[in-house]
């Protein structure tokens, strides 16, 4: 028996799961860099975006998957933006 895929439940596991790496990521600069209140900060949104996904997929084993694809997409555009904005020079007003 194939299980059955509810796209919206789908997208919101991929968006939830992308959300809650792009905020690991953050948590997890926040704490290399020690900085307290944003590494707190992080953490806490980190917890309350992971709870959707996973009261989410665990209802049906193949919404992991599309955990799986938010999880990477989250990475990946969070490391990408956190290379822009360390290229960036200091001291340099980003154009508005």
């Amino acid at each position: 028996m194939v299980p059955t895929i509810n796209p919206l439940v789908a997208a919101g596991v991929v968006v939830a799961t992308a959300a809650t790496d792009a905020v690991y990521v953050m948590f997890t600069s926040a704490v290399a860099a020690r900085r307290r209140v944003p590494a707190a900060t992080w953490s806490s949104v980190w917890y309350l975006l992971s709870s959707y996904a996973v009261i989410s997929y665990t209802e049906n084993w193949v919404y992991v998957v599309f955990a799986a694809i938010g999880s990477w997409l989250g990475a990946f555009i969070s490391i990408t933006l956190l290379q822009r904005s360390a290229a960036r020079p200091p001291g340099r007003a980003t154009p508005g």
